[in-house]
């Protein structure tokens, strides 16, 4: 039985992952922080197949210790400050953890064992004003975003660890990928919680920002299938992670409210506030070396996705809001 340890475990691309392993049949191991509220609503379903490690990615010793008492075969991680607009609030910090974190992950690999595979969540945000379209692997990283910017140092930290110490350690260079179990600060999420409230009449008006950024919007069940498969290759490389298809915030919106006979334009107000000190206009992946190489490619398209969302927050709001 192969043995993974998935920092982040407690987020949306932890629990899907988690999820997807068990059923490849690891046994399953995830980091979280210590606190005293609890934030494991996404892997209640599945809390009793796997196992709670405290530790931190800015203690060294803690991960060093969680490694070598799970002695994972491969580490994935997913752990780091975020949502980007945090980013400008907080850059120390999430250069803390989305940077400099990613080297004491690979610390621990290299002090521990050299032969555990990691995979590395990379962003798009990487590319930030984009020096070309669509982006691969070759393109030029330009960040727009403390964010962006510590995406790019645990990127280049990876390869670093790669060339110098020989250690099996993959980039996904992951575009927007979304679901039901995305937070409620991002701005698909902040969309379809909003249509369903409308919907039931607990609000009336969804402010947003900027309605004529475009994106790569995919679906994040099928993006974890992808962080496994770059560690299933006899080769550690990076790859993009994309649908290859861009939609404005607008159409999203417009798409949101469709899925319950609203016009958009009756509950959306543009707000300055949510506009970014420096905008990231367009996003659009090249996924053509990930469907060559790993023979993956998304399942699910944009709009099935965002009905997936409204219709999840509708039955949640029926539920009672859990």
């Amino acid at each position: 039985m192969k043995k993974a340890l998935i920092t982040g475990i407690t987020g949306q691309d932890g629990s899907y992952l988690a999820e997807f392993l068990l059923e490849k049949g690891y046994k399953v191991s995830g980091i979280v922080r210590r606190s005293s509220t609890e934030t494991c609503e996404r892997i209640e379903g599945i809390a009793d197949q796997i196992t709670l490690r405290q530790a931190d990615l800015l203690d060294q010793l803690s991960l060093i210790e969680v490694i070598r008492e799970e002695e994972p075969d491969e580490i994935y991680n997913l752990a780091a400050q975020s949502f980007v607009p945090t980013s400008w609030s907080q850059p120390v910090l999430t250069g803390e953890f989305t940077g400099l974190g990613v080297t004491k992950v690979l610390e621990g690999i290299r002090l521990v064992n050299p032969k555990i595979r990691m995979y590395q969540a990379s962003s798009s945000e990487m590319f930030g004003k984009v020096q070309e379209t669509p982006q691969t692997e070759t393109t030029r990283f330009y960040p727009r975003s403390p964010y962006g910017v510590a995406k790019v140092y645990g990127h280049w930290i990876t390869i670093n660890y790669r060339e110098s110490y020989d250690i099996y350690a993959c980039s996904g260079i992951l575009f927007n990928h979304e679901s039901p179990r995305r937070g409620r600060e991002f701005v698909t999420r902040k969309v379809t919680e909003a249509v369903a409230k409308i919907k039931f009449g607990l609000q009336d008006k969804v402010k947003l920002g900027n309605l004529t950024a475009k994106r790569d919007w995919g679906f994040a069940g099928d993006y974890v299938k992808a962080m496994w498969l770059m560690l299933q290759q006899d080769e550690p490389d990076d790859f993009v992670i994309a649908t290859g298809k861009t939609h404005t915030v607008q159409y999203l919106v417009e798409t949101a409210f469709s899925c319950v006979d609203l016009n958009w334009e009756d509950h959306v107000e543009f707000d300055k506030a949510f506009e970014r000190p420096a905008e990231v206009d367009l996003l659009i992946g090249d996924c053509s070396k990930a469907k060559k190489k790993l023979g993956w490619e998304p399942e699910v398209n944009f709009e099935e996705l965002i009905q997936m969302m409204v219709e999840a927050d509708l039955k949640r709001l029926q539920k009672g809001g859990k």
